[in-house]
């Protein structure tokens, strides 16, 4: 087979590496071809000098391309992939800084509460410029795979707006599905089948069976409260397991910020969270985690190269949907998975419009969802919360309007539970200054909104959350890691 897969936002080394090895797992692409491009030179380079290590070790005949010109990348794929974080760790930093100062303390801040919006209205206007040379240059009925964040508002502009093939896709439900078979005591997660439904990092695991016999919630509860590690760090997702009678996919620290009920005050925040990774709750724990990771990369890029020479291993391809779904569609081996897509009847308690995240199978026919999935009422609650929200923000992002922005800020579950209508204004305001270089559909509300800021008596409070760590250096990160190395 011949046909070219185009990743935006190639610069994302480790998970481009990821998805470049994944692909080339599946015997009948080594002939395939892959554009990288990226606003990054720099890293463009590296992760090309690493993909082309792979090929030449595993002596393939397989085509690796980096431009920083996106729309020649496109030029006649077949598959786009984007994994495009726009305005970088900078505005990523202004995303749980600024909330901080209204006491709202996020951990991760990407998909849905303050962050996750205004990371929203940076990606939409980017998301459509990457339809619209989709449209033009791509193959005819070219699919875009969209793994960026916030998943949800990304995937909903692409499809309503930017009328490409679009499916959106995360690994939640994989994750959450390795952790249910190993409380229950599953030699592999094989072993455990599921029905996980609803939306992007709220999605619910509404039917388990683990070989063959159906698990309720007082077997599931009783087996992550018995577990040595879960038990400490997944406190909160089992406290909503408890209270709702299913398991949620997302990580505690997510789940956390998804909610009105947690992070609302700092003392809940300490006794829900867990501090041993930033994934637990931590405040401002990813971009602590990215920023670590970003710099490691940095210095230890030599041994990343190093690694690539590796002969590509089948057995370890990873359970990330993108390869799985290009196999399906090219060679017919049908391939079930957990896709975000346009609701249209899937979920038959959530709106049409909704872009939701639900079982469904592929094949050379495309991707067909298992439809007539009903939430329990309370899935279906906590979702429409957020679905309204990520409505508005869509709705906001396309038109530039300010005024929509900060309802959909105002109706977030955990914002709304913080903070009041005054303080929200003027966050948003504050956002959005701060973050105008990303967000050109805001240009004309931008000095209005610096007006009113000059203006304000809103009290505000320089805090650095409930739970925050700083940044380690190069050197502590080392030490750690020899320190695990040395224990295992």
């Amino acid at each position: 087979m011949s046909f070219k897969i185009a990743i935006i936002g190639a610069g994302s080394v480790g998970f481009t590496k990821k998805l470049f090895t994944d692909i080339l797992c599946v015997p009948e692409f080594k002939d395939i071809e892959f554009a990288l491009t990226d606003i990054s030179e720099h890293n463009l380079g590296m992760i090309q000098a690493i993909l082309d290590r792979i090929v030449e070790a595993n002596g393939l005949p397989t085509k690796v391309t980096a431009t920083t010109d996106r729309r020649k990348a496109l030029e006649g794929a077949r598959y786009i992939i984007s994994c495009v974080r726009v305005g970088g760790l900078e505005a990523y930093a202004d995303d749980i800084r600024i909330p901080l100062k209204y006491g709202i303390d996020q951990c991760v801040g990407d998909t849905i509460c303050a962050g996750g919006i205004l990371y929203g209205q940076r990606n939409i206007p980017v998301i459509l410029d990457f339809c619209k040379d989709i449209r033009e240059v791509a193959e005819t009925d070219a699919k875009f795979l969209n793994y960026a964040n916030p998943m949800a508002m990304n995937t909903w502009a692409a499809i309503e707006y930017g009328k490409v093939d679009t499916v959106g896709l995360c690994h939640g439900v994989q994750h959450g599905a390795e952790q249910i078979a190993e409380v229950l005591g599953a030699k592999s997660p094989r072993e455990l089948d599921y029905v996980c439904s609803g939306i992007n990092h709220q999605t619910w695991f509404i039917e388990l069976r683990l070989n063959g016999r159906a698990i309720g919630k007082e077997e599931l509860v009783a087996a992550f409260e018995a577990h040595p590690v879960y038990s400490k760090q997944e406190k909160l997702r089992i406290d909503v397991l408890k209270r709702f009678g299913v398991y949620s996919t997302e990580s505690n620290g997510h789940l956390s910020e998804y909610l009105p009920w947690y992070r609302k005050r700092p003392d809940e925040i300490t006794r829900w969270i867990d501090m041993s990774d930033w994934i637990h709750g931590e405040t401002g724990g990813y971009l602590r985690y990215s920023t670590e990771t970003r710099n490691w990369f940095e210095t230890e890029y030599p041994q990343f190269l190093e690694a690539a020479s590796k002969p590509i291993d089948p057995a370890k391809r990873s359970n990330e949907h993108a390869s799985h779904i290009l196999e399906a569609l090219e060679t017919n081996r049908v391939y079930r998975g957990h896709f975000n897509v346009k609701n249209n009847g899937v979920i038959t308690n959530l709106p049409q419009d909704a872009i939701i995240e639900s079982p469904g199978f592929v094949d050379r026919f495309g991707i067909n969802m298992a439809a007539g999935i009903t939430l329990p009422e309370a899935c279906a609650a906590t979702c429409m919360s957020s679905i309204n929200v990520q409505r508005m923000s869509v709705h906001a992002a396309i038109a530039g309007d300010i005024d929509l922005l900060k309802l959909a800020m105002l109706h977030d579950p955990l914002v709304g539970a913080v903070s009041t209508p005054e303080e929200v204004w003027q966050m948003v305001d504050e956002m959005v200054v701060a973050q105008a270089a990303w967000l050109p559909q805001y240009a004309d509300a931008v000095p209005a909104a610096k007006e009113r800021l000059a203006k304000s008596k809103v009290k505000t409070r320089e805090w650095a959350g409930a739970a925050r760590r700083n940044v380690r250096s190069i050197d502590e990160l080392r030490a750690e890691k020899a320190a695990l190395k040395q224990a295992g």
